[in-house]
């Protein structure tokens, strides 16, 4: 590995590491979508419970993402069966990636390269799984919500649910980001520069999403409305 490779590989590993804390930090100045998803979702669990039909509603948009996350997954998990059978294919198969123009690298970089894909994937399948799960419970929370309850009570299992809800679609969110970082991972293939590249690029894209979109700023509006009054 070259200094280059390392310089570059540094710099993935700070933007993929480091994206969470420095969003967390750039919160409370400019706000994100992640953040105002979590009131939006409050306000979603409160609501649920003071409904006297029927949930279904809430249920099949539960079911809808839950179908969502599953989809990723899936998909997920056919991307590594594919990078695993060429990192652990045998010479022939690394000969193969080797020979479309990757450049002249020695099979144990070439094999650092495609084990960097393939932990950025394995981290989002397990991030989607985990958030499967937790839709799940919140799921069950939904469908076990009284039709009759004290305000107190109702107001309890809204914020249980909430926080049971919060967390999945937050571990959903890091499961697509890692498809972002994967992609900066696979332009390591072509160089130290195109790993550099690719890492700020999905480190930009992903705060520019978060921060300046047009979805951001209409849940930025929306959460406003939504969120009781200070004071």
């Amino acid at each position: 590995m070259t200094l280059l490779d390392g310089l570059a590989l540094t710099l993935f590993v700070v933007g993929w590491l480091g994206y969470g804390p420095f969003l967390a930090l750039l919160e409370p100045r400019t706000g994100s979508l992640n953040h105002d998803m979590l009131v939006v979702r409050r306000v979603w669990m409160t609501a649920m419970v003071h409904r006297e039909a029927p949930r279904l509603v809430d249920s099949q948009l539960m079911g809808h993402t839950i179908n969502s996350a599953g989809f990723f997954a899936s998909t997920n998990l056919l991307l590594i069966a594919a990078v695993a059978s060429v990192l652990f294919g045998g010479p022939a198969a690394l000969d193969g990636i080797a020979a479309v123009g990757v450049g002249d690298v020695t099979r144990p970089l070439l094999e650092a390269k495609l084990g960097l894909i393939l932990l950025c994937l394995v981290r989002g399948l397990l991030d989607f799984i985990w958030s499967i799960r937790q839709l799940n419970y919140a799921l069950a929370l939904i469908g076990a919500s009284p039709e009759a309850h004290t305000e107190a009570d109702r107001l309890a299992l809204g914020s249980a649910a909430a926080d049971l809800l919060n967390p999945a679609l937050s571990a959903f969110s890091q499961g697509v980001r890692a498809y972002y970082f994967a992609l900066a991972a696979s332009a390591w293939l072509f160089g130290p520069g195109w790993l550099a590249a690719g890492s700020i690029l999905a480190f930009g894209l992903l705060l520019w999403r978060q921060a300046g979109s047009p979805a951001a700023r209409a849940i930025r509006r929306a959460r406003r409305l939504l969120e009781p009054p200070q004071g």
